[in-house]
């Protein structure tokens, strides 16, 4: 029985167990990722029973603590970091947070678990992924050949003038994916998601064209919303159980309802998507997020 184990290991990883003279060449290794950074999304919620246990002068101090692990100053602190008020009984409080070093995003998480509120904060949700650029993001080239596609005349004026346009937006697009700056719209709301893989409505068997068509046609729809809805998409295929999360911030809670709702008529979604639990939250300071649950 192990033989055979080892026989199917072998197989597919063909390098384990090799001598050291046939191993391939050699890759750095690193935390921080080739390009992108690392993003958790961490809630909480507080344990009541566990707070009113502690002595005033212990709160106090557990509140200043609080504020000081969640700083967004100093050398401990993150690249991003953002705290919201969750809605509803899912969470009292959300982090997102975004670095290269995933070490120094959980250090986030300790330090909270370690100062005084510690034992009163229960974990009630995390989701890991990284930031990406889609592969459906298209070049200047496929650009281009979109627009011909949607009539326009390769080197026209209009052409040429919507091809400048966009090489000028695309470094930016790509830059914002990668190390986003976190909008401060004041509605935010987190979801995973999956793409389906069942017989007849497999994702991933379809061609590359199949798939770029209806994420093109999920994009437009997205665009209506711009000014209104802005979001990040990060991958986490092989770092968590779903495969993709997805963070929008809204001007206005409505437009997260909208643009959700709106969405979901397009193929690419209403075939091939499956959802995660929603935490819909509203952004806030540590020390506003204390006050709001009962703790100032």
């Amino acid at each position: 029985m192990c033989y055979h184990a080892g026989l199917v290991f072998a197989t597919f990883f063909p390098y384990v167990g090799l001598s050291m003279t046939h191993q391939p060449p050699s890759v750095e290794s690193s935390l921080e990722p080739a390009e992108g950074w690392h993003c958790s999304h961490l809630f909480y919620s507080f344990n009541r029973t566990r707070l009113q246990s502690l002595s005033a002068a212990e709160l106090a101090e557990g509140r200043q603590q609080f504020a000081a692990a969640l700083t967004s100053q100093g050398d401990a602190a993150p690249a991003r970091l953002q705290t919201s008020i969750v809605s509803g009984q899912k969470a009292d409080f959300g982090l997102m947070v975004l670095d290269p070093d995933p070490l120094k995003i959980d250090a986030i998480h300790q330090r909270l678990v370690s100062g005084p509120l510690g034992a009163t904060l229960d974990p009630t949700y995390s989701f890991i992924s990284l930031t990406e650029v889609s592969e459906y993001v298209p070049t200047v080239e496929q650009y281009g050949q979109r627009l011909v596609e949607e009539g326009e005349t390769q080197g026209s004026p209009t052409y040429e003038a919507k091809l400048k346009a966009y090489a000028g937006r695309e470094v930016a697009m790509r830059r914002q994916r990668l190390t986003p700056d976190l909008p401060d719209w004041p509605a935010t709301c987190f979801y995973p998601m999956n793409k389906q893989r069942v017989p007849g409505e497999n994702w991933f068997t379809l061609s590359f064209d199949e798939r770029n068509r209806m994420m093109a046609e999920h994009g437009r729809t997205g665009m209506q919303y711009g000014g209104k809805v802005t979001q990040l998409i990060t991958v986490s295929i092989g770092l968590d159980d779903w495969e993709w999360g997805v963070t929008l911030w809204a001007r206005n809670p409505e437009y997260l309802r909208d643009i959700v709702y709106r969405m979901r008529f397009d193929e690419a979604s209403a075939r091939f998507a499956e959802f995660g639990p929603f935490y819909t939250s509203y952004l806030a300071s540590p020390e506003a997020i204390l006050a709001h649950c009962q703790l100032a």
